[in-house]
C-alpha cells in the first residue's frame, strides 16, 4: 500500500472499487487543522473527471498497469483490430474501450493500449495530435483568413471538424483527438 505522498500526475489508484489516473494533485497545509492533498481524478473506464480530497498520509492501492504500443489496422463489427508490435499478434478491441477520439483513427496509426498485471485492457490511448486529410468541405475563398469565421469540413476518417474558411479539399490538418478540434494546416 501507497500513500499520498507518492501522488504525481499519472499514477493509476484504485479508487471507490475503480481504476483512476491522477490529472492533477496539490498538497495543501492550511494554517489550522490538517494537511490534505486535494486532486482532479479521471476515471479510465467513463472518462468522467471527480475532484477529490484526501487526508495527508491516507493509504491507497496503486494499480501496476503496462503500456504496449499496437498500431491500428481496420474496424471490423465486433470492434477495431489493433496489431502488436513485438509478436504481430492480432486482437480485436471493443470500440468502448476508446475515448470520443476514436472517430479520428486512421488505417497505420499507433495506439497505447494500458493493460493491468493480468493482461486485461483499461484503456486505449490516441495519440495527441493526427494529421488527416479534407474530403470534403465548401470551397474557400482568396483573403478568407481576417476573421476567426469557421466551417464544417469532413476528413478522411468520415469525422466533421469545424475549420477556418481557408481550408479546401486536400487539405492536410493536424487534429487533437482529445477534444476534436483543428489546430493547423500542415504540408503534404
Amino acid at each position: 500500500m501507497a500513500d499520498t505522498s507518492d501522488f504525481r500526475n499519472g499514477l493509476i489508484i484504485k479508487f471507490k472499487n475503480d481504476l483512476y489516473s491522477i490529472t492533477e494533485f496539490q498538497h495543501v497545509k492550511p494554517g489550522k487543522g490538517g494537511a490534505f492533498v486535494r486532486t482532479m481524478l479521471k476515471n479510465l473506464r467513463t472518462g468522467k473527471v471527480l475532484d477529490n480530497t484526501f487526508r495527508a498520509g491516507e493509504s491507497v492501492e496503486i494499480v501496476r498497469v503496462e503500456r504496449r504500443k499496437y498500431q491500428y489496422l481496420y474496424k471490423e463489427s465486433g470492434g477495431f483490430v489493433l496489431m502488436d508490435y513485438d509478436t504481430y499478434e492480432q486482437m480485436t478491441v471493443p470500440e468502448e474501450t476508446f475515448d470520443e477520439g476514436r472517430v479520428f483513427l486512421k488505417e497505420g496509426l499507433d495506439v497505447e493500449l494500458l493493460l493491468d498485471d493480468q493482461d486485461k485492457i483499461v484503456t486505449a490511448e490516441l495519440p495527441i495530435f493526427v494529421e488527416l486529410e479534407v474530403t470534403e468541405t465548401e470551397p474557400g475563398f482568396k483573403g478568407d483568413t481576417a476573421t476567426n469565421v469557421m466551417k464544417p469540413a469532413t476528413v478522411e476518417t468520415g469525422a466533421s471538424v469545424q475549420v477556418p474558411l481557408f481550408i479546401n479539399i486536400g487539405d492536410m490538418l493536424r487534429i487533437d483527438t482529445r477534444t476534436g478540434t483543428y489546430v493547423e494546416r500542415v504540408k503534404k
